[in-house]
């Protein structure tokens, strides 16, 4: 089964001088917003993206089957019936998205509003009697390779057994649990199947009644946005259009900030309910809002307030947030007592702590080492002076210098990529001048990118910690530090393999004095390369030390991906290793055999291969008694694997002394802290890296740059 993951973006801000804009005058034939948008995409993608491709049939075909999976991934809207109906259009989407027209969407979209209203009379229908649970028959999960239902009672028959899974599984959960139970307690109440039966079904029911909801809440510009999104994967899977909401919410998730009150917010029901109050916020320092309060009407200021009961999520965030300075006035249920007040808030820049680098301190054989996570490579696009992932990374390594750590290890793992310009800065920080990633526009030779910084921040013994979902700027991070051979990178097998730089365009740039926000396109314009000229697409970069981990045999990662680019390469940059060691080879050997030789290692690498093994097994059966059995042997061959994660290095890990300050006053960051350092405490793949941080010995004579 092809994965569709989106890595966040290898960021740039740039206008492309190759598209000129329109006026919106100049569309005045054609005014509707959405003819607008695709008219502004087909003229960017064809003129700009980083392959030229031809708007064809093969084109055509993509995007038809796109957008109908995109809709219905697991088959329970349309039948081979409909897509007789629809593929009238399959060889001609191409020649409507030159003229901007949206036939095929519209008979499409259409369609799929009437099957999302019929299916809420199936599902309810199916799920208010029992189902056979004595039938021998199969599902099988993996539905890219099941075809359409042929008319409309197969559908139903689809639903059905989709339906019967859940309630199956749901069943069998609740009758293992009461197994636990009894083991504890001899005298345990026991329900009978058929109560627990009754209670899954209600639970389902339930389940798919929220689903629907939240379906019912869309509107046409978000299934609008799916169709665009078909169009413009035709291209490359990093190709996205971003309607004004994901452009909003991409820009607070690159920068680490939003203007608001600071609070985490969570759709139940009706309701918009407080989930997290974020430390620091505003209404954290006022201090009357609480997690699990109800907000029932936003005011602005003075102004009458508006009532957000039944609201769509995204809809009552956009009036709770606003600029800085200004007042919001929440009228709250509150979850203590249940009186309703009114709680006024003075909107504030809020930043979002778990965005942002943070460090500890560990002992271990009496030398001290710094530990630094660094989840993105952030950056703020509308304000590049503020903070951002580079700052932040070189003030993290002096103040851990002035704890006198002896060794680093900078953690990338989970880090998916962010801002080009930082990540530069960042591979900076440990060489001197020098190239630190190459980048190539569509038919143009690479350009190199250099640190111009000559001051190195850390001299030190370096570990880069990646894993398969480390990408993009991660992994020019961790090539560069390989390449000069400066630091040891491991972790899994090989990164995610993402060697595409997008650029955000805002739609609006290309239609002047158009009224209303068109979104923005993010596109791949550019390749970037190592600086021995490889390429990190699809192969990534690979660990020097690789460890096992539990998807170590699951297909992951870009060569996974449909319409991926292609591996190639460019010439090697000038450039000369560090020559920083004077025993890598010897350590990298050393950690190896350690790895190998480890039976917790080599107990992951096993749980590893029954997860793959698992994973390619997508048919259950629905006989009751059959599904009880297939998970019973399951659970049986999983007992060898349940202890395989617990872990104990026995280390201590602190914060750096500036941050015990504020844990005086700022209790949750403490809180946040201390969990962090007990995970790392139980982390067999740093501890791991420690060891190698330990046994690197410098060469004095350190070379860190070819000038």
């Amino acid at each position: 089964m092809k994965m569709k993951l989106i890595i966040p973006l290898l960021a740039l801000f740039l206008v492309s001088n190759t598209i000129q804009a329109k006026t919106y005058n100049e569309l005045e034939k054609d005014p509707e917003k959405d003819k607008v948008i695709l008219y502004v995409l087909k003229n960017i993608l064809t003129r700009g993206h980083y392959v030229q491709k031809d708007l064809n049939d093969d084109f055509s075909e993509h995007v038809y089957d796109e957008f109908i999976n995109s809709l219905d991934p697991s088959k329970r809207y349309f039948t081979q019936e409909d897509l007789k109906e629809f593929s009238q259009f399959k060889y001609e989407i191409d020649d409507q998205l030159r003229n901007s027209n949206l036939d095929f969407y519209q008979l499409v979209y259409g369609r799929f509003l009437e099957k999302v209203k019929a299916a809420k009379s199936i599902y309810s229908a199916l799920l208010k009697q029992p189902f056979n649970y004595k039938k021998e028959e199969n599902i099988n999960i993996d539905y890219d390779k099941v075809p359409f239902a042929k008319n409309e009672n197969e559908l139903v028959d689809y639903w059905r057994k989709q339906l019967k899974l859940q309630v199956v599984s749901l069943t069998q959960e609740a009758e293992q649990q009461q197994v636990e139970k009894l083991k504890k307690d001899p005298k345990a109440a026991q329900k009978p199947f058929k109560e627990l039966e009754v209670t899954a079904r209600e639970k389902v029911l339930k389940n798919m009644n929220d689903l629907y909801i939240r379906i019912d809440e869309l509107e046409n510009s978000d299934w609008y946005s799916t169709f665009l999104n078909s169009v413009v994967s035709g291209f490359d899977p990093h190709t996205t259009y971003m309607s004004p909401r994901t452009k909003s919410r991409f820009d607070q998730d690159m920068s680490g900030k939003l203007e608001g009150i600071g609070a985490r917010l969570q759709k139940e029901g009706i309701y918009t309910k407080i989930v997290e109050l974020i430390s620091g916020g505003p209404a954290w320092k006022q201090g009357d809002l609480e997690p699990g309060d109800i907000i029932l009407q936003v005011g602005q200021g003075d102004g009458e307030p508006l009532d957000i009961v039944g609201m769509r999520l995204d809809d009552a965030i956009t009036f709770i947030k606003g600029k800085k300075g200004t007042e919001v006035r929440l009228t709250v249920k509150k979850k203590l007592d249940g009186s309703t007040v009114v709680i006024p808030i003075i909107r504030d820049i809020v930043e979002l702590e778990e965005t942002f680098v943070k460090s500890s301190i560990v002992e271990k054989d009496g030398k001290k080492y710094g530990v630094i996570n660094l989840p993105k490579f952030y950056i703020d696009f509308d304000d590049t002076k503020q903070r951002n992932a580079a700052g932040d990374m070189k003030l993290e390594i002096e103040r851990l210098k002035k704890e006198n750590v002896e060794g680093l290890i900078v953690d990338l793992r989970d880090n998916g990529g962010g801002s080009l310009k930082t990540v530069i800065e960042i591979g900076g920080l440990f060489i001197n001048e020098g190239p630190i990633v190459q980048v190539k526009y569509r038919g143009e030779p690479a350009i190199i990118k250099n640190d111009t910084d000559s001051k190195v921040h850390w001299e030190g013994p370096l570990v880069v910690m990646v894993n398969e979902m480390s990408a993009s700027a991660s992994e020019i991070f961790a090539a560069a530090m390989q390449d000069y051979g400066r630091g040891v990178i491991m972790g899994g097998k090989q990164t995610y393999g993402k060697g595409t730089v997008q650029n955000v365009l805002p739609l609006n740039y290309y239609v002047n004095k158009y009224p209303d926000d068109l979104g923005a396109l993010k596109m791949t314009i550019q390749k970037f390369y190592r600086i021995n000229g490889g390429s990190t697409q699809i192969e990534g970069v690979y660990s020097d030390i690789a460890m096992p981990d539990r998807y170590s045999y699951m297909e992951f990662g870009e060569r996974d991906l449909d319409g991926a680019l292609k591996w190639d390469s460019v010439k090697k940059a000038n450039y000369q290793q560090t020559n920083s060691y004077t025993n890598f080879n010897e350590v990298v050997t050393n950690s190896k055999e350690r790895i190998n030789n480890d039976p917790k290692f080599v107990s992951i690498n096993e749980y590893a291969k029954w997860l793959k093994k698992n994973q390619d097994d997508n048919t259950y059966s629905l006989n009751y008694d059959s599904y009880k059995k297939e998970v019973e042997k399951r659970l049986e061959e999983s007992k060898k694997f349940k202890d395989i994660f617990k872990y104990d290095s026995n280390l201590t890990f602190n914060s750096p002394s500036y941050e015990l300050a504020y844990f005086k006053t700022d209790t949750v960051l403490k809180d946040k802290r201390e969990m962090w350092h007990k995970n790392l405490q139980k982390d067999i793949y740093l501890n791991e890296a420690l060891n190698v941080l330990s046994e690197l010995k410098m060469n004095k004579k350190l070379e860190l740059v070819k000038k």
